[in-house]
């Protein structure tokens, strides 16, 4: 009778396995393409100067990944804390709240990264929708989409009342609102778009729906109170 529930254990242990091992590939794969443009800006980011590193997409990125293992070592610790204060799905909330700042700073920090003509070109405004999509190219609508894909991804597993698609679309378009506000009041020589904003917001959802499975169980069960203590016998 037990026997499909039996085999269900094993199975979900392989899955877990594999899918672990894909991550394992896919960034070691991500690594190997940009390894030359990384190395060009690693003396830079060593030598901790600002030009070369912290203001070219290659020192972001390489600061990203090296980042990387002091986000998984704070997640952790968080983690171990609040399981020792009883807190039910202490990992769950310690790796969302890690994820959502190690996957959103980043490409905030593109996003808000000058151009050449920053406070001497006059603020741009583009507020026809689906007009700038074709000049973005497919590789701008992939970097859009991503600017909040960790915050869609993560911000509804650790925090319930966003439990919902429209509530995720919303935080997508009002932070990616306020990111094209900033920069048409900075005058950072970029083009405030309403075309980014909706497809920031589209690449939040999408992040949202890859989640779903794990901030709908989070939703139905509270994990932000610690656990009852049993009470005593007799």
């Amino acid at each position: 009778m037990n026997h499909p529930s039996s085999l269900s254990t094993p199975f979900r242990r392989a899955r877990r396995i594999v899918l672990l091992c894909l991550a394992v590939l896919g960034m070691a794969s991500a690594v190997f393409v940009l390894r030359r443009p990384l190395m060009m800006s690693a003396p830079m980011c060593v030598a901790g100067r600002w030009h070369g590193c912290f203001d070219t997409f290659n020192g972001v990125v390489l600061m990203t990944l090296v980042a990387l293992p002091l986000a998984v070592l704070v997640a952790g610790a968080l983690a171990f804390r609040r399981r020792a204060a009883g807190v039910t799905s202490a990992w769950r909330m310690s790796l969302a709240e890690v994820g959502m700042v190690h996957g959103t700073v980043p490409f905030l920090w593109l996003t808000m990264m000058p151009g050449g003509e920053a406070d001497t070109a006059p603020a741009r405004v583009s507020l026809v929708p689906l007009r700038d999509l074709v000049t973005m190219g497919p590789l701008g609508i992939v970097g859009n989409l991503l600017v909040f894909a960790s915050l869609g991804f993560f911000a509804p597993m650790r925090f319930a009342p966003l439990a919902s698609l429209p509530r995720i679309l919303a935080l997508g378009a009002g932070c990616s609102a306020l990111v094209e506000t900033a920069q048409y009041v900075l005058r950072l020589d970029r083009v405030s778009s309403v075309d980014d904003v909706l497809v920031n917001a589209v690449g939040a959802v999408l992040a949202g729906l890859a989640s779903r499975r794990w901030w709908r169980t989070a939703a139905e069960a509270p994990s932000d109170r610690p656990r009852p203590a049993p009470a005593p016998a007799g």
